[in-house]
């Protein structure tokens, strides 16, 4: 096996001063409007793609002053993540890791020992808790984190990013008590006396975040870049930031104007935070080299199935009387939907229940009218759980459905019991909807999945987790082949950013954003292909992770 020692390497990004590059001794590929392409070297200049080269003898007339060994490294596209939250992966990386946790009680523990090592924290955060997993499959109670301090607030998000786990000391922050009103969109769940158990489901989170100390803006700095270093580590040269606050757009343009982002960044405007008026106001913002495009807005219909507030059109299965929250109100989702496209952005709307898809293409399809929109490709993020009827509509108003591969394979344990086997025929149905005609984007929604993209390429492919299970994937015939998966992270993400005549593919004009890769993603059993190993990260044509390899 090769063995490859692996660093961070940071440089400005600009396009100039570029000696033309040939990538050498290597198993080439690119997607060129879902046709595989193959290649044994590749040329690049000032930044971007001069040539492919099909075989070696052709290679050998490249005139590149700088050459890069592969070594036999299979090369491709850089990857895209088309919905993640960049912000949120570094603060991820920065609190309690509660994602796998087998119990309340492990949870628990992880956060103790947290504790014990920073006991100086005024609040305690964490993240990535999943009582699906657990023996008991009940939400945890703020008793057991009282436990740990009846003192220090302690804020535990659930993995989906669609509740909160407190303690009372955060309860009592936050004002909440048996007298407090649900919030509209959200739910304060309680035990039998009507006493707040500690979750908080949606906007009921909203009551503790409004008292929690506010990130500074070098701290909201340091979780980006911390984010954007992971992940180039994993291949990944752009990632769409599904919902970024006023303070979060200022932590980018300041990394730009110092070169110092290591990939791309296509942001959505969370249109909630009044301090985004000021870009809406003026309008979209493209970077000439599109590392920092502002053009789109995000915005958030429902809940998630797993905390049951995705928004259904008839009970959950599991929970009779119960239907899931709607985030926003008709009037309030058609205010921020036309502000948005009267001023020029794509609008990204978050819909997971089958209901929530329903209104988001119903108002879509007649403001898009009225607007004359068509042309800012309007997505919905995670079209998740679909009315079967609604399939076609996606390709008939021409929006993009933005999926995430892996939320299929992570909830395949629940998704039945929550929905029951009929509304199952219009779940997760990726096949389906690539087979209507739709244009898709893939991505991972980190960090309530693994940022990983090979993760999202596996699960596309063989709709199995990551052991391997159900042997034959869950609802197999919703399975994607390998090209149509690798298009999903590469140029169909590129569209999703209006993005696909400069990144997405490895083709002449196009910025050199590429990845060396251990293993044949093309070759290698499919099972393996998450395993895959990401050796080197380039964004237009500088290296941005990995070890150099680099010879004359």
């Amino acid at each position: 096996m090769r063995t490859f020692v692996c660093f961070f390497l940071f440089v400005g990004l600009s396009s100039s001063g570029f000696a033309a590059t040939l990538v050498y001794n290597i198993h080439g590929y690119t997607m060129d409007h879902g046709k595989r392409v193959g290649f044994s070297a590749m040329e690049y200049d000032a930044g971007k793609v001069t040539h492919l080269y099909k075989n070696d003898k052709d290679a050998g007339a490249s005139k590149a002053l700088e050459r890069i060994d592969g070594k036999g490294a299979t090369l491709l596209p850089g990857l895209i993540d088309a919905h993640g939250h960049i912000p949120g992966l570094g603060q991820a990386l920065s609190v309690v890791d509660l994602v796998g946790s087998e119990s309340e009680a492990v949870a628990v523990q992880r956060t103790r020992d947290f504790l014990g090592k920073t006991p100086n924290e005024k609040w305690i955060y964490g993240r990535g808790w999943n009582q699906v997993l657990w023996p008991t499959k009940a939400f945890p109670d703020r008793k057991s984190l009282d436990a740990i301090s009846s003192t220090t607030p302690i804020v535990m998000e659930r993995v989906d990013g669609h509740a909160v786990w407190v303690n009372t000391a955060a309860l009592k922050l936050a004002g909440i008590n048996k007298e407090t009103p649900d919030p509209e969109g959200g739910q304060i769940v309680r035990d039998d006396q009507g006493v707040a158990t500690g979750i908080l489901v949606d906007n009921a989170a909203d009551l503790v975040a409004a008292v929690q100390p506010a990130a500074s803006d070098e701290q909201t700095i340091s979780y980006e870049l911390k984010a954007m270093q992971h992940l180039a580590s994993l291949g990944m040269t752009s990632a769409h930031d599904a919902g970024a606050t006023a303070q979060e757009i200022r932590g980018y343009q300041s990394l730009q104007s110092t070169h110092a982002m290591p990939m791309r960044i296509y942001a959505m405007l969370w249109t909630l935070d009044p301090g985004n008026d000021v870009y809406l106001n003026q309008g979209p913002i493209i970077d000439s080299e599109h590392m920092l495009d502002i053009r789109s807005v995000k915005l958030q219909i429902d809940g998630a199935l797993g905390s049951r507030g995705a928004a259904l059109a008839s009970d959950y299965s599991d929970s009779p009387g119960h239907r899931g929250l709607l985030l926003l109100n008709d009037e309030q989702f058609e205010h921020e939907v036309s502000r948005s496209m009267k001023a020029g952005y794509q609008v990204n709307s978050h819909a997971i229940g089958d209901l929530a898809n329903t209104k988001v293409l119903d108002y879509y399809e007649r403001l898009i009218v009225k607007y004359n929109s068509g042309g800012q490709r309007h997505r919905v993020e995670h079209a998740q759980i679909l009315d079967v009827a609604d399939i076609p509509r996606f390709k008939s108003a021409g929006i993009i459905a933005s999926i995430q591969p892996t939320h299929a394979t992570s909830d395949k344990n629940m998704a039945g019991d929550r929905l029951g086997e009929e509304r199952l025929a219009g779940a997760y149905v990726w096949k389906s909807l690539r087979d209507s005609g739709a244009a898709m984007a893939g991505g991972s929604d980190f960090p309530v999945e693994p940022p990983n993209p090979f993760f999202g390429l596996h699960a596309a492919v063989t709709r199995q987790s990551r052991d391997n299970q159900p042997l034959d994937g869950w609802m197999p015939q919703q399975k994607l082949s390998r090209e149509e998966s690798l298009s999903l992270f590469t140029e169909d993400a590129a569209y999703a950013a209006h993005q696909e005549n400069f990144v997405g593919r490895l083709l002449p004009g196009y910025y050199a954003d590429f990845i060396l890769v251990q293993d044949d993603y093309f070759t290698i059993p499919e099972q393996e292909i998450w395993k895959n190993k990401v050796l080197a990260t380039y964004v237009a044509g500088r290296r941005v992770f990995g070890a150099s390899s680099a010879g004359h």
